[in-house]
C-alpha cells in the first residue's frame, strides 16, 4: 500500500456493493449490513430532480402522477440508465456516510462493485463511472459468483471443486470454482423478475385480470414456493377485470404460484444442469459430495432445495442470509486490494 492510499484510509471507509436488478445492498467493514433496499428512483420527469430512492421510491410504483416516474435503473443486472443509477449509488453512499460512519470521514470511499460474469466491458465501464461520479475514489468490479463464493465462505482457492448459483432479480450466475478462479460459467438472464412476470401472465390469462408485477413480486414472497407444501396458502388478490374494466378481486394460492413460477424455474435448472456437464470429472466429484450452494434473494423461495435435489440428484444448500451473500464477498475483498487488483487487471486483459 502507498503512503497515499495510507492517508486515504485514515479520513474515508471502503463498501462493499451488491448493485441489484431488484435490491441493492452495501456493507460497509467492520459494520456489516448499512442499507438493503430496493434498486428503485423515482423521478419528476420534466426537472429531472430525484425525489425518492429505495424503499420509499417503491412505494410509488404504479402510483404516480403522470409527471413522475419510479423506475429500476438496471436491467439484467447492468446499467440501463446511467444518470439516474449514479444518482441511486449517490444515495446509498450518502446513507452509509450520515448513519454509520463514526469520527471525521470524508464521503470519498472505496468500492468493490459485484456484476454479473456476462457483462460487456462498456457495461462494466459503465458501472465504473457512475460509481466514480456517485463520489468513489476507487472502484473495482468482480464477479458476482466469485463474490457469493467467498461471501459464503467457499474454499475457492483450494485445489476442490465449489458450485455455487445465485439467483437475483435479473440473472441467475451459475458458477463452479477451483484454485482461486472460475472453471465453469453460465449466467442467464432469467431469474427473479421472469419470476414475477410468469404470475402477471398466469393472472391474466386464467382469471382475465390485470396485476402489477410489484403485486406479483409481494405474492411470489408471501406465498411462493417451488415444491408443493405440508399447508397450501391463500391470499386475496386485487386487480382489474380486463373485460369490464372494474375492479376484482379473486383467491389465489400457493399451488398457482408454483404453477406460475415454474416456467422461468424450470429454465434456471436447465442451466444450473448445463453447468453440471460441463464440469470436470473430478471437480463433479467434490460438488457431489458438498452439494450446491445457493445464494440471491431467489433461494428463499420455500421448497427450492427440495425440488433441485429431486431434479438434480446433488445435495442443495441454501446458505445463509443468502441476499446478503455478494454484498459480504465484495466486503471480505477489500482485505485483499493487491488480488482486487490483479484480477480486475487480467479480466481487462480477457476482455
Amino acid at each position: 500500500m502507498s503512503v497515499f492510499d495510507s492517508i486515504w484510509e485514515i479520513f474515508t471507509y471502503d463498501l462493499g456493493l451488491d448493485l441489484g436488478t431488484a435490491n441493492t445492498m452495501v456493507y460497509l467493514r467492520g459494520e456489516g449490513i448499512v442499507v438493503s433496499e430496493p434498486s428503485v428512483v423515482a423521478m419528476d420527469k420534466r426537472s429531472k430532480q430525484v425525489l425518492a430512492v429505495g424503499d420509499s421510491a417503491r412505494e410509488m410504483i404504479g402510483r404516480t402522477p403522470a409527471n413522475i416516474v419510479a423506475v429500476r435503473p438496471l436491467k439484467d443486472g447492468v446499467i440501463s440508465d446511467f444518470d439516474t443509477t449514479q444518482a441511486m449509488i449517490h444515495h446509498f453512499i450518502k446513507s452509509a456516510h450520515h448513519n454509520y460512519i463514526k469520527g471525521f470521514k470524508l464521503p470519498r470511499p472505496r468500492i468493490v462493485v459485484g456484476v454479473p460474469s456476462s457483462v460487456t466491458e462498456v457495461e462494466r465501464q459503465a458501472v465504473i463511472d457512475a460509481a466514480k461520479t456517485a463520489g468513489a475514489r476507487e472502484v473495482f468490479i468482480v464477479e458476482e459468483a466469485m463474490a457469493a463464493a467467498i461471501g459464503v465462505g467457499l474454499p475457492i482457492e483450494d485445489a476442490s471443486g465449489s458450485m455455487i448459483v445465485d439467483v437475483g432479480g435479473g440473472t441467475t450466475d451459475i458458477a463452479v470454482l477451483s484454485l482461486g478462479d472460475i472453471v465453469v460459467d453460465n449466467t442467464i438472464k432469467i431469474a427473479g423478475d421472469e419470476m414475477n412476470q410468469d404470475i402477471v401472465d398466469y393472472v391474466r390469462d386464467k382469471y382475465n385480470m390485470l396485476i402489477g408485477e410489484r403485486s406479483a413480486e409481494d405474492v411470489k414472497i408471501e406465498i411462493g414456493s417451488a415444491s408443493p407444501l405440508k399447508d397450501e396458502k391463500e391470499v386475496i388478490l386485487q386487480g382489474r377485470d380486463l373485460l369490464t374494466g372494474l375492479p376484482k378481486a379473486i383467491k389465489f394460492s400457493s399451488t398457482e404460484v408454483r404453477e406460475a413460477i415454474n416456467v422461468s424455474l424450470s429454465q434456471i435448472t436447465e442451466a444450473v444442469k448445463d453447468a453440471i456437464e460441463d464440469t470436470p470429472p473430478e471437480l463433479l466429484r467434490d460438488i457431489f459430495n458438498d452439494g450446491i450452494y445457493v445464494a440471491g434473494g431467489g433461494a428463499l423461495i420455500r421448497g427450492l432445495d427440495k425440488y433441485w435435489r429431486e431434479e438434480l440428484n446433488i445435495p442443495i444448500n441454501i446458505v445463509e442470509e443468502p441476499m446478503a451473500a455478494v454484498a459480504k464477498g465484495t466486503a471480505k475483498m477489500l482485505d485483499h486490494i493487491d488480488l482486487l487488483q490483479r484480477v480486475q487487471k487480467s479480466w481487462e486483459e480477457i476482455i
